[in-house]
């Protein structure tokens, strides 16, 4: 935690989380969860076969290229300062207080919008355990999501601890089952033929639809980072595989129709999984939905409630976000507030129309919202490091040359999928990040000394310790 963001004042038990919650290997798992494969492949597939086609192979692998600059960027940026604000203390130092203030916001109302299209998918699933038909009645879909929601609220209130070892089991039994669909999947009879075309850069319909498909690609991805809050990088390089071998997969046993059916939007796992075993075994890739969403829902609430503890306990946002429960050391106010928030975004949630048009406007605002603190990320390790970038061929590409592309990767997919977006992806998007200007001037105006620029001295220190951490 940064010693120069803490208010002297404040006593010790207020404003300190639990220390030695995660070990080395349970944060590893976190990680892995936090990614959450199984949910990413059942709520976000059909997002991505609605933008590209057959083309999210090679829309997963080019932006997965960029993406391993950020997963780097924030493992160094974590070596020497672990926050529980993460991004948002970090690009404070690095660039500008603003921009790390920003960088803090997007990825608390990414999480907020997340809750609510998190549940879906699972809500589905479980429902369709009983009646294929109802699983895509968004009323009732959206009620079991937030009964599902709420358990979660409950346990990430009692603290991590709780369920880092059943953490551990169900993030076996996810990738088991993944791993089990993904072959029998790739072994039957195929609606489509295998092509490498899927992997081509000419599958995309010029830069925009590129640029679509990678907006939805880095939704997939989205998750990793979380590790970088709980103090260990993970290797994502088994879920990367993941992703690409069941979107090919999908492409093979799947028809176009059942891929771009509306109804398949929350539960295309679900669907998958009748096809390549139909009856009640096709059913056990169920359980690896519900495994992940509790792993991913989990992950995101406590990085999101870190993060606004951060942004409380520095007086950016209010005081009271900053304080934490006496006992579980976990902050209690900042969960209710995420609690009651996504509630009420589960309400307005049904105005959205169908759940094929929530997912789809989630996925694309969240990915907006992902490139601006991602992108911030990957230029604040080159920034604050760029004295050690040429000290070795190693600093050079992994500390700046791979971050610099992943941050231009996600400035350059913002800008172009602006056009191509809807209305409502960008009120949503745009809108929510817009509403984080309002307290940023307020607390600025107040003259709230996190707005004030980092001394040389202390950038200076910054990095002398991050080269005693090589």
């Amino acid at each position: 935690m940064s010693e120069a963001l803490e208010t002297p004042a404040a006593p010790a038990h207020e404003h300190s989380l639990k220390a030695g919650v995660l070990g080395l290997f349970d944060s590893v798992i976190m990680g892995v969860a936090g990614v959450a494969p199984a949910y990413s492949i059942a709520g976000t597939t059909a997002v991505l076969f609605g933008a590209v086609g057959f083309g999210g192979p090679a829309a997963l692998l080019y932006c997965g290229v960029a993406m391993f600059g950020i997963v780097f960027a924030f493992s160094y940026l974590g070596r020497v300062e672990t926050n529980a604000g993460a991004s948002y203390s970090w690009v404070r130092r690095a660039l500008h207080p603003a921009l790390g203030y920003l960088s803090g916001w997007a990825l608390v109302v990414s999480a907020l919008i997340f809750m609510v299209i998190a549940t879906l998918p699972v809500g589905s699933n479980l429902v369709s355990l009983f009646s294929n038909s109802l699983a895509s009645n968004k009323l009732l879909v959206t009620l079991v999501g937030c009964v599902f929601f709420l358990l979660m609220v409950a346990a990430v209130a009692a603290g991590v601890t709780v369920t880092v070892t059943v953490q551990i089991i169900m993030s076996t039994i996810e990738l088991a089952l993944l791993v089990l669909f993904a072959l029998l999947a790739i072994f039957h009879a195929h609606a489509n033929p295998f092509t490498w075309h899927w992997f081509s850069p000419g599958i995309f319909h010029g830069s925009s639809g590129f640029f679509a498909g990678a907006l939805v690609a880095a939704f997939y991805y989205w998750g990793w980072d979380v590790t970088a809050n709980l103090n260990e990088e993970i290797g994502i390089v088994v879920v990367f595989l993941l992703f690409e071998v069941f979107t090919v997969a999908t492409n093979m046993v799947l028809t176009t129709h059942a891929l771009s059916n509306p109804n398949n939007a929350a539960d295309i796992l679900s669907v998958l999984g009748q096809k390549v075993w139909h009856g009640t075994g096709g059913k056990l890739i169920v359980i690896s939905v519900i495994l992940s969403t509790v792993a991913t829902l989990e992950t995101t609430l406590i990085q999101v409630t870190r993060t606004l503890f951060a942004m409380g306990r520095d007086h950016t946002l209010p005081k009271a976000l900053g304080r934490i429960a006496p006992n579980a050391k976990t902050p209690l106010v900042a969960t209710i507030t995420v609690m009651v928030i996504s509630l009420a975004l589960f309400v307005g949630s049904q105005s959205f129309g169908s759940i094929a048009n929530i997912l789809t406007a989630g996925v694309n605002s969240i990915g907006l919202q992902i490139a601006i603190y991602y992108c911030f990320a990957g230029l604040a390790v080159v920034v604050l490091y760029r004295r050690q970038i040429f000290r070795s061929a190693s600093n050079f590409v992994f500390m700046g040359l791979w971050p610099l592309v992943g941050a231009v990767f996600m400035g350059v997919m913002f800008i172009k999928v602006i056009p191509t977006l809807t209305n409502t992806d960008l009120w949503v998007g745009l809108g929510s990040m817009a509403l984080g200007l309002i307290p940023m001037a307020y607390y600025w105006a107040q003259r709230n000394p996190y707005f004030d620029m980092p001394a040389k001295e202390d950038r200076h220190a910054v990095v002398h310790e991050f080269e005693e951490n090589l």
